[in-house]
């Protein structure tokens, strides 16, 4: 193994060594195959059913959209629940839903509301799966093969973006247009299959209830707020795939441009742009190792500019596939580095919480932008709308460089479990459902050293505020003004034990850098809690 592959984990298929990524790795490949055959037979059939640009560009919008609606949700369900037994309902829900789509699909009794409808049901599962789906990886896996593991999981997605469409082409031609609902109907018994034979490894058990669904997504929100390199990755994210979302939302009319194409042609376009991903996940670990995560995804865009002018004015076969393989490997190349970030910015405990936000910006800007961009082609033309894209995305470069990714790969998130357990008296009980709970620290600092300490102290705040805090703040005493007073509220007790509990090594060393400013001995804590209500 060589020095570089010590530092990035290993090569980049070291992840399959690990039984349980192996296993599910495989099984999803089964299943985006049966994914990427589902949506080639709805974005055809809806050319058949309704060749509106506005109606095509809906199906983008109505499989992606539910995404951005609901996946917060689902994160703060999947943070609290068995991610495993989540992962089995969902998709075997979701089996019923195609088996039914399938069948009306055979009887010709589908309209252009329905099929969006149950594109929408569609997207609404998947919405419920990506967060314990993405939130499961690390686990799966050691953290220096956390990026080959996001990457081969790319690969896998768009392995299947170059097999499913073209096999869905075949059977959209050769047996029905039913045949690609019905194939991916039985890639969910695939995924079903692998999660019934996976069996995780243990988890500790609870110390604390769970917390409130409502108050999670409260806490995965203000921890998305306060997590800077977090928030950078989300900038880049929605930079890129509003823009990039109008080839994806008018590619099957982009198909039915040349003469004579037909289901086949959109079926080998979407086939060049999986090749292309293809490629670039394999080339993408040694790209790595010679350019930052901001680089790479600087040349991956630009190289989306000519992409999108291709499939505007482009008149010949060849020409169009050729922008699809380019517009594959440009994806891959950005997604990859984008979720990496997004990964390595968040703790275990608020995973999936973060996740979602990610998919939340990702795919909610892939479907306001496919809807907005069938819109402009809807107005002026195919041409129009994908050239304005190409402009916008170049204009997107210089205004977005100050979002750097990959900021949080080499701080220790692993809980840090060095806050020692605070003090209750004897005579309160369980002061567990009370709150609000105010926590003050007083620290004596010295006159000159003030303005570092303020400077220390408010990075500090942001991790209070990302571990569940949700007001904080800093006061001088004014008759005695080398003492500081820091406090931050949370919701209730319970909720300031799990403060402990998240605390990161990273914050650790935060916080060591404020105490060093403190004289004396350690600083004053005292925890103040709210009367119980009557």
């Amino acid at each position: 193994m060589s020095a570089h592959e010590e530092q990035d984990g290993g090569s980049a298929w070291a992840p399959l060594g690990n039984t349980g990524f192996a296993l599910l790795w495989g099984a999803t490949l089964v299943s985006n195959t049966g994914t990427w055959m589902h949506e080639v037979g709805a974005g055809w059939l809806m050319t058949t059913l309704a060749p509106s640009p506005v109606l095509v560009a809906l199906v983008q919008a109505a499989n992606t959209f539910p995404i951005f609606l609901f996946a917060l949700f689902a994160g703060a369900l999947a943070d609290r629940v068995d991610r495993r037994r989540l992962l089995l309902v969902i998709n075997a829900l979701m089996l019923c839903v195609v088996a039914l789509l399938t069948l009306l699909v055979h009887l010709q009794r589908l309209t252009p509301l329905l099929l969006l409808l149950f594109t929408l049901v569609l997207g609404t599962g998947a919405a419920f799966m990506a967060p314990a789906w993405q939130s499961v990886v690390p686990t799966l896996v050691p953290r220096a093969q956390l990026k080959s593991a996001v990457a081969l999981n790319s690969l896998s997605v768009n392995i299947s973006r170059a097999v499913g469409p073209a096999l869905a082409g075949l059977l959209l031609g050769g047996v029905g247009l039913a045949a690609p609902f019905a194939a991916n109907a039985l890639s969910f018994v695939a995924i079903i299959a692998a999660l019934l034979f996976w069996r995780p490894a243990p988890v500790a058990a609870r110390q604390l209830p769970p917390e409130p669904l409502l108050s999670a997504m409260a806490t995965g929100l203000r921890h998305v707020r306060h997590n800077h390199a977090l928030r950078d990755t989300l900038t880049r994210t929605a930079a890129f795939a509003f823009f990039a979302a109008a080839y994806w939302a008018l590619l099957p009319l982009i198909a039915r441009t040349l003469p004579g194409a037909g289901a086949g042609f959109y079926g080998v376009l979407l086939g060049a742009v999986g090749a292309g991903a293809v490629g670039g996940a394999l080339v993408l670990p040694r790209l790595r190792r010679k350019l930052a995560a901001d680089w790479l995804v600087l040349y991956a865009t630009l190289l989306t500019v000519p992409v999108l002018l291709a499939y505007a004015f482009a008149d010949s076969g060849a020409a169009l596939i050729l922008a699809s393989v380019l517009a594959g490997f440009g994806w891959i190349t950005v997604l990859t580095c984008l979720n990496v970030s997004a990964q390595t910015a968040l703790p275990d405990w608020v995973r999936a919480r973060g996740l979602a936000v990610y998919m939340m910006v990702l795919f909610g800007s892939l479907a306001l932008g496919s809807a907005f961009w069938g819109q402009v082609a809807a107005i002026t033309s195919n041409a129009g709308a994908l050239a304005g894209a190409a402009v916008l995305l170049a204009a997107m470069v210089p205004l977005t460089w100050h979002a750097k990714l990959g900021r949080a790969e080499r701080m220790d998130l692993s809980p840090s479990a060095w806050w020692p357990s605070p003090a209750v008296a004897d005579t309160l009980g369980d002061p567990g459902a009370r709150g609000p709970v105010l926590v003050t620290i007083t620290y004596t600092v010295a006159p000159h050293e003030e303005a570092e300490f303020l400077k220390a102290i408010h990075e500090l705040s942001s991790a209070r505020h990302r571990d569940g805090a949700w007001a904080w703040g800093i006061y001088q005493d004014l008759e005695h003004p080398e003492e500081w007073l820091e406090c931050f509220q949370l919701a209730s007790w319970h909720e300031h034990l799990r403060q402990h509990q998240r605390a990161t090594t990273h914050d650790r060393g935060v916080q060591e850098a404020v105490q060093k400013f403190h004289r004396g001995g350690a600083p004053q804590v005292r925890h103040l809690a709210a009367p119980r209500r009557r």
